[in-house]
């Protein structure tokens, strides 16, 4: 009878550790007791969620290797531990990492995706760009681009792949225009390229509409060039912010 109010009691506290455990706890002292089982259920707690965090957030497979930063050129005032224990997602910065196909761009912003849901318990969306145009395109002909929104809304940080790869048909860019517009300087983003600043209206096709593109996501922002073989968006940065 005891055992089955427990449970009762346990489950109405939405303890759900202790309703299916608390008979495995052995200690005589009742305050050692009830301290182990509080501390196993805000652990299966915290497990519970960051496993939610992890399936939300969709951000590829890595290898578990760590990662070279032989060729990384880091921005002024940037840190390895800046990055990867996501310093800038507090203070709502943007990052730009910039290089060829294969020098660790998605690696690293997966990376840094991980820590912050590991460490931080931070909302973290990978897209890559063609993925959220078609996701967008899809909500707005479906109607459900609000609640869309309101998902972006929610995040601590969105990872952004690929940007330059394929080109984006006019409402698709001008829509991922409006996600930027949300995160601006209220959620970070990383966006991963392979384009320089000037040659990024190949994507969105519009000159001023990539430019306020431009101008939202360097705002506030870091760049990171990945090979180390190109000055020239480090240059073009630089007198963006003059």
């Amino acid at each position: 009878m005891k055992q089955e109010k427990i449970q009762e009691y346990a489950k109405r506290l939405k303890l759900s550790w202790i309703r299916e455990h608390f008979h495995e706890v052995d200690s005589k002292n009742p305050q050692e007791y009830l301290l182990t089982l509080f501390e196993k259920e805000i652990e299966q707690r915290e497990e519970r969620k960051i496993n939610l965090l992890l399936k939300a957030a969709t951000l590829p497979n890595v290898s578990g290797k760590p990662f070279d930063w032989k060729n990384i050129q880091l921005g002024h005032g940037l840190s390895q531990q800046y990055l990867l224990d996501g310093t800038f997602i507090e203070t709502k910065e943007n990052m730009v990492f910039y290089g060829g196909v294969g020098a660790g761009k998605t690696y690293l912003s997966t990376l840094i995706g991980l820590n912050a849901i590991h460490k931080h318990g931070k909302r973290v969306k990978f897209y890559t760009i063609a993925s959220l145009a078609n996701e967008l395109l899809d909500a707005n002909e479906k109607g459900t681009l609000t609640k869309f929104f309101k998902r972006i809304e929610k995040l601590d940080l969105l990872i952004l792949d690929e940007l330059g790869y394929i080109p984006l048909h006019k409402q698709g860019a001008e829509l991922l225009f409006q996600v930027i517009s949300l995160c601006y300087e209220k959620r970070s983003i990383i966006i991963t390229t392979n384009l320089q600043f000037g040659q990024w209206n190949h994507v969105f096709g519009d000159p001023i509409l990539t430019e306020a593109v431009v101008d939202r996501l360097i705002h506030h922002s870091h760049l990171v060039l990945f090979g180390g073989d190109s000055n020239r968006m480090k240059e073009s940065l630089a007198l963006r912010e003059l």
